[in-house]
């Protein structure tokens, strides 16, 4: 009897949990194309508040001695979490981010670095996005760079 008992009060335990999972709502999953810069030129995969990128990853570092900007690209892959949504004109919500990524140079001699970044993403129409945010660029042998971070993109939720 005991056995039964126990089997008994596990298996409402059990539905109890399920139960209260059923009534949370669903995590959101998109998938971005990142047409311009943020995070990169490339794709995004978000589950719920959390996103892994990668793609390319151009920015201006120096200047010639003419004074002309060089671009300078990058590899770059990483994390990123959305907090405090909101739904502006019933569109899908816009949202505060941060960022962690790992950047591998392409060319101007540039190695592997690190960029923290924050910022804003305001989904304008249907998946329609533009972000804002700004970006600490950390490369061994560099200097510390602080750049500005637009960027462009389309996202489909599923």
């Amino acid at each position: 009897m005991n056995n039964l008992a126990l089997l008994l009060l596990l298996s409402s335990a059990a539905v109890v949990e399920v139960t209260a999972h059923a009534d949370e709502a669903p995590l959101v999953q998109e998938l971005n194309l990142n047409l311009f810069r943020n995070p990169s030129i490339g794709l995004e995969y978000r589950l719920g508040p959390v996103a892994a990128h990668g793609g390319f990853y151009p920015t201006v570092i120096s200047a010639d001695a003419a004074g002309n900007n060089e671009t300078t690209w990058f590899v770059r892959a990483g994390l990123s979490v959305f907090f405090l949504g909101y739904s502006f004109y019933e569109q899908r919500p816009s949202e505060f981010y941060v960022s962690a990524s790992y950047l591998g140079g392409l060319n101007k001699g540039r190695g592997h670095a690190f960029m923290a970044e924050a910022g804003y993403r305001w989904m304008v129409w249907e998946g329609l996005n533009l972000r804002l945010g700004a970006a600490v660029l950390l490369e061994p042998e560099h200097e510390v760079k602080v750049n500005p971070t637009p960027g462009i993109g389309w996202s489909y939720a599923f």
